[in-house]
């Protein structure tokens, strides 16, 4: 029997689908209906990556539908994850999937979420070549740092976009979505900060410095200021400025960052320029915002 709650997120996403499908102007305007799109460009990321390190299968497999068509990202794979970790990890996919299905847009775009990349985006960060490259896959540690460069782009992106939108039903649909997405986020965080004082192995590093290291090029990235905090942080960057302690990242208000979709397509390019596509995006992001600097 169907509960409560099932109907109700199933009327959410017919409801979508009939609002960004072809009559959508006659429901949302257009500005509605762009920064409800550009979100996609992450969800497919983070659904590739979390069903991959954790079942060693992605949308072509399990939801084929959902792709749109869209091309395979490259070299992604299963990681090496102890059973907790696998389970978390397996949930936030399956999450990502309903996002997927409850905001339709434009088919997946090509991702590379190789451990090259990853590497990259690492050697950036420290501002010199690791040895060996860091590789996301190959433990729960090095998964879960590779884990934090992704959701809170995202999360971001959502508390940028919430003031800008015109009508409840787009600014309902951006809440929920924007729960989850801070949820992963907080259980990301907080599993990286229990193991804040512990080496990165083979090089040294404490698990808490990567995150610095993290939020730091992300911050270079968007060049919009702070707006990433890592895990450890001077006291007066932490809670009401009391703690060096940093589980959730906010500003002085302990309120969440926002971004443009503008400054999100800077960092997840790793180019600092969002007409540049690169890092995670080979060929650019889609949608109508995305493709507007592509031009």
């Amino acid at each position: 029997m169907a509960t409560v709650s099932s109907i109700s997120a199933a009327s959410t996403a017919l409801l979508l689908l009939i609002l960004l499908h072809g009559t959508a102007s006659h429901y949302l305007p257009k500005s509605d209906v762009d920064l409800l799109e550009f979100p996609l460009n992450l969800e497919y990321l983070e659904a590739e990556f979390f069903s991959w390190g954790a079942f060693g299968r992605g949308l072509d497999a399990l939801e084929p539908n959902l792709t749109s068509g869209g091309p395979p990202p490259i070299g992604v794979q299963i990681a090496k994850l102890s059973p907790l970790i696998r389970d978390i990890i397996g949930q936030f996919a399956y999450q990502e999937f309903g996002h997927l299905s409850t905001v339709p847009g434009f088919p997946r775009p090509l991702l590379d979420l190789s451990a090259k990349n990853f590497a990259t985006v690492i050697n950036n960060a420290f501002r010199k070549e690791l040895d060996p490259p860091f590789d996301p896959y190959a433990n729960d540690i090095n998964y879960l740092i590779a884990s934090y460069v992704i959701p809170y782009v995202g999360l971001t992106g959502y508390v940028g976009a919430n003031p800008n939108l015109q009508t409840p039903t787009a600014k309902r649909l951006v809440a929920g979505l924007l729960a989850v997405e801070s949820g992963q986020d907080a259980v990301l965080r907080g599993l990286l900060y229990e193991r804040a004082g512990l080496p990165v192995l083979p090089y040294g590093i404490t698990v808490a410095e990567f995150t610095n290291k993290i939020s730091d090029l992300r911050n270079r990235l968007g060049r919009q200021g702070l707006k990433d905090e890592g895990l450890i942080v001077p006291p007066e960057l932490g809670p009401e400025g009391r703690s060096a302690g940093n589980v959730l990242a906010g500003d002085r208000n302990s309120l969440g960052y926002d971004r443009t979709p503008e400054e999100i397509l800077r960092i997840v390019y790793g180019t600092g320029k969002e007409s540049h596509p690169g890092g995670f995006y080979p060929h650019g992001a889609d949608g109508a915002i995305a493709k507007s600097y592509l031009k």
